[in-house]
């Protein structure tokens, strides 16, 4: 052994899951791509899964330029679930609830078609999104309310704020 060398911690389970250690609320949803005739189906969304109280009210479809990062926002209302339609993101997370058991918690997830997935951001967790692509890669998200033009419920900070300890 070299001097230095550190053990790999767990980060699949048996069933190759994956390990994570998620901020409070935060729920993820593997899914499976379904190989048809044509190509791929995946099933994005059904109430049954219950993830979320509510249904979806407004769903909108983001492409991001290559190496494109939009960050940072927050909702104050809005539940988030987000799903990667092409290429590869890195969603950043960080919980700035003062009440929350993960206050000051960071997750980073890297999501893409390849291994599909549910995310579903609760309201008041500020998150960041990179294209990790060198082609525009793009996602859907869904949302619990319509989008109020007139009165946005959408909170921004610069992407090189101090406030999150992160950089992207």
């Amino acid at each position: 052994m070299l001097k230095g060398a550190v053990k790999d911690k767990q980060t699949v389970l048996p069933d190759s899951r994956i390990l994570r250690d998620l901020i409070d609320g935060v729920q993820l949803k593997d899914l499976r791509n379904i190989v048809t005739r044509n190509g791929l189906t995946t099933e994005v969304y059904r109430d049954e899964w219950a993830l979320w109280d509510g249904n979806p009210r407004h769903m909108i479809h983001v492409t991001f330029r290559a190496h494109a990062i939009s960050a940072w926002h927050y909702h104050e209302h809005q539940t988030d679930n987000i799903f990667v339609t092409d290429g590869t993101l890195r969603l950043v997370l960080y919980d700035a609830r003062p009440e929350s058991p993960t206050r000051g918690k960071l997750s980073v997830l890297n999501l893409g078609r390849a291994c599909p997935m549910l995310v579903v951001i609760p309201p008041k967790i500020w998150h960041g999104i990179q294209n990790l692509e060198s082609t525009t890669s793009g996602m859907i998200n869904f949302f619990d309310r319509p989008y109020v033009y007139q009165d946005p419920d959408e909170w921004r900070l610069p992407l090189d704020t101090d406030q999150i300890p992160y950089r992207f």
